[in-house]
């Protein structure tokens, strides 16, 4: 797609994007305990796996079709550590190029936060902490 056009010819405008999102509710078949990390991770992506699953888990929130989009938050949140990382053993010398991917990535890696609540607002949201809500004591997945 190219930017500003669907594939069915009309303008696609960010605005769609923008207003109230719908509720996060528990899934209907929701994983009951936490996966095994993919062997193809990072132990940046492993770590970031091992501290947001069994929250996500928790929450009920997480069904085996969503794990491909939690794969990529790990890929992306590691990718990010691991260049931050490097970046510090190299003095601190900034890569311009490395920083470019670096920021995709956090940006990505954020995107995707939101839509499996693990931000602030997407946690309101679910009704998270608010009495009659999900009921959800876990710790936040985000708080370091």
């Amino acid at each position: 797609m190219l930017s500003g056009f669907s594939i069915w010819g009309g303008v696609v405008s960010s605005k769609h994007l923008r207003g109230v999102k719908p509720k996060i509710t528990a899934d209907l078949e929701p994983l009951t305990k936490v996966p095994k990390a993919p062997t193809y991770f990072s132990p940046y992506a492993v770590a970031e796996w091992k501290r947001v699953l069994p929250v996500l888990v928790a929450r009920k929130v997480i069904c085996t079709a969503d794990l491909a989009q939690v794969e990529t938050y790990c890929c992306m949140a590691g990718l990010v550590r691991q260049i931050e990382t490097e970046r510090q053993l190299a003095g601190g010398v900034v890569d311009v190029k490395l920083f470019g991917v670096q920021n995709r990535a956090a940006q990505t890696a954020r995107q995707i936060a939101a839509t499996l609540g693990l931000d602030p607002v997407s946690r309101a949201r679910m009704g998270a902490g608010q009495e009659g809500g999900a009921g959800d004591t876990s710790p936040d997945p985000l708080a370091i």
